[in-house]
């Protein structure tokens, strides 16, 4: 049972006879006879349970776009139902208007439409709609909740995809007549020419040279459909707020617009979410499926405060790629990858494939650098110093070790991290 404004507004005007009877007893009579009207009036109301609901909802969504769950209520009483229903979403898919009024005869249907405009990623669920049921007089009714099951999984918003077409001409330039071509680099084949004193008789074609009755040899260009291994490292630090989001979404764009590229560019991409085990992954699809198995696929990965084992990494890429391959390591580079095992994690992979370590700056650094109102400014832009000096003596440490190494802020990784890829395939070097 519950009751509504106009029981309120009905108690409240007794205060007007009872200022001119002066008595108290007619006041607690005047409450009693609007308390008596208000249980009447809730054991007219129809059942709550009269009605029936089927719930329709997207499977999902990307991050900061708008949807719909729509739900349909039939009366399935004999009786005319009137009163409001309230469709409840755990807060984080933002329910804009989730509650509303109903008026339906016998056996009627109507459809509530919900708007969802969730604020995380992950899977959102529905909570329980809540029916009241109106009295005649609609001083009080009858209200029930039910389990109505509803979910929708909010995929990665992928702001970075704005990048992607001015991307996608520099590989097509690439890839066209302006190709980088360098004699001897690659192992994909390009065409014949003729023998000149210096080349490599290693790459004589022997059996066109026999049909042309001159000395032909095989030029070679950058192979075009190389393997990429990307690993999004969600451990303790990828935990980190920066801004409104944690440095694990940094990455996570990142992630996407290199895989959107190299996909275009015809590379066998293998992804996987990582810190102590693997938390998703994206392997063994290529074309227009991978991009939305990857997008399902991180939708759920939360960052763990674990240090990554970096190791198991290792082992990790080994046992999946067995040709050599560019590997992207999205993760931080501040000191304590020294101890966390980063190093030589880089060390091991660089013997047999390309390596490229992706780290996301934090913004709030850059604004203590340049504090000095006061003496606890002056100590902050101490500390930002000390910690970028620090970080620039690992980053030397991973170039020595023959690792690419990327560090930007968050809006701008992704498209850095697109741009060596296209400089390394345009180079050769993959």
């Amino acid at each position: 049972m519950y009751i509504t404004g106009w029981t309120v507004a009905l108690s409240a005007l007794g205060v007007i006879p009872t200022l001119w009877v002066h008595t108290r007893e007619f006041a607690w009579m005047w409450i009693l006879g609007v308390l008596v009207l208000a249980c009447l009036d809730a054991v007219l109301a129809a059942s709550t349970r009269g009605l029936g609901f089927r719930r329709d909802v997207p499977r999902s969504i990307r991050l900061t776009e708008a949807t719909a769950s729509t739900l349909e209520v039939t009366n399935l009483s004999r009786r005319r139902m009137r009163g409001a229903i309230r469709d409840a979403w755990q807060p984080s898919a933002g329910a804009e208007n989730p509650r509303h009024r109903y008026r339906l005869a016998a056996g009627a249907v109507t459809t509530l439409t919900t708007v969802l405009r969730p604020t995380r990623r992950g899977d959102r669920f529905a909570d329980r709609v809540t029916i009241r049921s109106e009295g005649p007089m609609r001083l009080a009714g009858r209200q029930r909740s039910v389990e109505v099951a509803g979910q929708v999984r909010v995929l990665p918003e992928f702001a970075a995809r704005r990048h992607l077409p001015a991307r996608l001409a520099r590989l097509r330039e690439i890839d066209g007549s302006t190709a980088v071509q360098l004699k001897g680099a690659g192992s994909e084949f390009d065409s014949l020419r003729e023998y000149v004193v210096g080349d490599d008789v290693r790459t004589i074609d022997w059996r066109a040279s026999a049909r042309r009755a001159d000395v032909l040899i095989k030029t070679f260009r950058p192979e075009r459909d190389r393997r990429v291994f990307t690993v999004l490292e969600t451990g303790r630090t990828a935990a980190v707020r920066m801004g409104d989001a944690p440095r694990l979404d940094a990455s996570m764009e990142a992630a996407l617009l290199l895989t959107a590229l190299a996909t275009h560019a015809g590379d066998r991409v293998h992804v996987s979410a990582f810190d102590r085990t693997e938390r998703a992954r994206a392997i063994g699809t290529s074309g227009p499926v991978l991009m939305p198995e990857l997008a399902d696929a991180f939708a759920t990965v939360e960052p763990v405060l674990v240090e990554p084992d970096w190791p198991a990494v290792v082992r990790l890429v080994q046992s999946r790629v067995s040709q050599r391959a560019l590997v992207v390591l999205l993760t931080t580079v501040d000191v304590t990858a020294v101890d966390s095992g980063l190093l030589d994690a880089v060390e091991a992979l660089s013997r047999q494939h390309l390596v490229l370590v992706a780290s996301v700056d934090d913004p709030a650094e850059a604004e203590l650098l340049a504090g000095r109102e006061d003496a606890a400014a002056i100590y902050g832009a101490a500390a930002a110093s000390r910690a970028g000096l620090e970080r620039a003596g690992v980053e030397a440490r991973l170039r020595h070790l023959g690792a690419e190494v990327i560090s930007a802020n968050p809006h701008e990784l992704a498209p850095e991290v697109a741009d060596r890829y296209l400089a390394l395939k345009a180079s050769g070097r993959m």
